[in-house]
């Protein structure tokens, strides 16, 4: 077995790059695709992201890599879609031997940091983030540490941290917040080596709050219902077990909690121009799968999948078509908006291509995703059609149940989706380039494209 340590020369052996970007990666958590002004008709300002996608690539047909948070993240981390995961529920963590793109860019001479949500490996020393290619780490470990805004513990490189200013009912240390601040102190640090910042957000993830002056950006401008939460002293609402503080105005408060995001983007973004690196680093922001109907959201009221079908836990591309900015003014100078479906096993090969990295040559390597990286540039290369593909094995009951009860299937070919919503279920067909709606099933109408989808969830479905 080649150790990881060797395997550096063979990593650039032979390659020959440009200077290599920095690279911030901003994962939103639960955000839909028309919760950013830049994809649609929403009321919650995000002046800074529409700023990036009006100065970079605005992708249209990017997908998460699940439905939930672990599969879209293990995903992401791995290169691998849901043909090649053993576990696509809820459940799934890293497993000690897999290569992520943290352990690639590390590798190939990165600086690698991850701030908040990481929840896809609870064994310290074999899955922890520091075990799976990360310098340094701050942030919430487990998935249920994500459900708190205003958290009592978070873990800095292995090591719990009271936060004190939460201790005793006080909200004073708001975790998005804490993430921002530690990337920035970060980032300004002196680099000898281009850095990977991977800055996962934990919200809008209910439970829902936001600091104040962010709520009073929304104050009254909507309609609400208040959401109770345990304040009866029994589940009345959903899921209220895990977000029992109740929300007297939830529509503004997740509204809040998004241009909370925003800002903190914008100031992640001023101090890259501080420094005089902002030419040189890719900005993308992405979000793990589509919104949530949690704590006291309604993604109804905000429109927040349209033009999409279905929401978080569903396959119809409400739950995993995300938005997608790319901003890099030195590769792009010419805003535009690219069509080019993409997915999240998309990025490890493309973190790889732009490190000068051959995915050839690293052992033990499983990946299906394609490098988008031709994409990021001005006269952006050409890519072939290919079969996208994502399974969801939804957990019976509680959505933390760890007992999976149905599996859902589904896959994109070009303008083709297919989506099975359980293994013995008739396979649906539509045509998202006439109806991104999924309104209309087709399999009748176009039986030898039916045809193919079926063969290929039959064949994955174990």
């Amino acid at each position: 077995m080649i150790k990881r340590t060797a395997w550096l020369l063979l990593l650039m052996a032979g390659a020959v790059v440009a200077e290599k970007p920095n690279i911030l990666f901003i994962l939103a958590d639960d955000l839909g695709f028309n919760q950013v002004g830049a994809y649609g008709d929403t009321p919650i300002q995000t002046p800074n992201l529409d700023r990036l996608a009006a100065n970079g690539v605005r992708f249209t047909q990017a997908y998460a890599g699940n439905t939930v948070c672990s599969p879209s993240r293990v995903s992401l981390f791995t290169g691998r879609d849901g043909r090649l995961m053993g576990n696509n529920s809820n459940t799934v963590q890293l497993e000690a031997f897999d290569q992520t793109f943290a352990h690639v860019l590390k590798y190939a001479g990165y600086d690698t940091a991850l701030f908040g949500k990481y929840s896809i490996g609870s064994q310290m020393g074999v899955t922890d983030p520091l075990a799976m290619g990360f310098d340094t780490w701050f942030g919430m470990y487990s998935i249920l540490e994500g459900h708190r805004q205003y958290p009592h513990i978070l873990w800095r490189d292995g090591v719990k941290e009271r936060i004190e200013a939460n201790e005793g009912g006080r909200k004073g240390a708001y975790a998005q917040e804490l993430f921002t601040q530690e990337a920035i102190r970060y980032i300004r640090q002196d680099h000898q080596n281009p850095f990977f910042v991977f800055l996962a957000y934990s919200s809008p993830h209910a439970e829902l709050a936001a600091p104040e002056q962010y709520m009073e950006m929304y104050e009254g401008k909507f309609e609400e219902k208040p959401y109770i939460g345990m304040s009866q002293g029994k589940e009345v609402e959903k899921y209220a077990s895990y977000y029992p503080e109740p929300v007297a105005n939830p529509n503004a408060t997740l509204a809040a909690m998004v241009t909370a995001l925003d800002d903190y983007i914008g100031q992640l973004q001023a101090v890259l121009v501080e420094k005089g690196i902002a030419d040189n680093t890719l900005i993308i922001f992405t979000s793990d799968n589509g919104p949530h109907d949690e704590g006291g959201a309604s993604p109804v009221f905000f429109n927040a999948s349209e033009p999409y079908k279905g929401m978080k836990r569903d396959v119809y591309d409400g739950g995993i078509h995300v938005p997608f900015i790319a901003h890099w003014p030195a590769a792009i100078k010419t805003a535009r908006v690219d069509d080019t479906p993409l997915a999240f096993a998309d990025m490890f090969p493309t973190f790889g291509e732009l490190a000068g990295v051959s995915m050839n040559v690293i052992p033990r390597l499983k990946i299906n995703g394609v490098s988008v990286a031709g994409r990021l540039r001005d006269e952006p290369l050409p890519m072939e059609e290919r079969t996208l593909y994502w399974e969801f094995g939804k957990q019976a009951g509680d959505p933390n149940s760890g007992i999976v009860g149905e599996v859902f299937q589904a896959a994109r070919r070009g303008p083709w989706k297919a989506v099975r919503y359980g293994l013995e279920a008739p396979v649906e067909l539509y045509d998202l380039g006439q109806d991104p709606g999924e309104s209309v099933e087709l399999s009748t109408k176009q039986p030898e494209i039916h045809a193919g989808f079926v063969r290929l969830f039959e064949e994955n479905k174990n």
